[in-house]
């Protein structure tokens, strides 16, 4: 009687779980997806292989044909090259705005370009550097918006140039995205002042 019991309750409780078994569907889920990995930003592009159209000359007077290449030239007892296009002038010679941009930044430096300006074109991918300044165009303040030819300021001797070596220094650097005002990428002006090429 026992063993009979014993088998009938095996036998409900195999049809018990053959019909739990009925219930249950099994869907394979798909093959998991990878992350989308973040593109790595582009390098940047090659010094030469950038495009810029010509500068107005900076300093008002003076003609393209009187701009001399200075990039590379040894400084502060060969511990440096130069990396900018000085443009000599009388002191007191009205400096103007090369190209358009806002005026990102005004710095004073004693060892360096003295009083000094930078202008950031409006797409953001150039830095113009003006230094070694008398003093500030009046109204010239910091995220003022400026077009090719507005007064910036006048020539000088400001900073490292030395008492008497009236000059402007102009400098230009290739920027990304995120540099601020004092980064970017040292390009030589000259042929872009002197309208050799547009390349740089």
């Amino acid at each position: 009687m026992l063993k009979r019991l014993t088998m009938g309750m095996g036998i409900v409780l195999l049809l018990g779980l053959a019909a739990l078994a009925s219930m249950i569907r099994i869907v394979p889920t798909p093959p998991a997806v990878p992350a989308q990995q973040a593109a790595p930003a582009p390098a940047p592009a090659p010094v030469g292989a950038w495009q810029h159209p010509l500068l107005m000359v900076p300093v008002q007077g003076v003609p393209r044909d009187k701009i001399v290449d200075t990039w590379g030239q040894s400084r502060a007892n060969g511990a440096r090259a130069h990396q900018a296009t000085d443009i000599m002038a009388a002191g007191g010679t009205p400096v103007i705005a090369a190209a358009p941009g806002n005026v990102e930044k005004l710095f004073y430096s004693e060892g360096g370009g003295g009083i000094a300006l930078y202008v950031r074109s409006p797409d953001r991918q150039w830095s113009y550097y003006y230094a070694h300044l008398q003093r500030y165009a009046p109204g010239v303040v910091e995220g003022m918006p400026v077009r090719a030819g507005d007064l910036l300021g006048y020539v000088g001797d400001t900073g490292n140039a030395g008492t008497g070596n009236f000059h402007l220094h102009f400098a230009m650097s290739h920027m990304q995205p995120g540099d601020s005002w004092w980064q970017g990428q040292p390009v030589n002006p000259y042929p872009v002042l002197a309208g050799r090429s547009g390349a740089l």
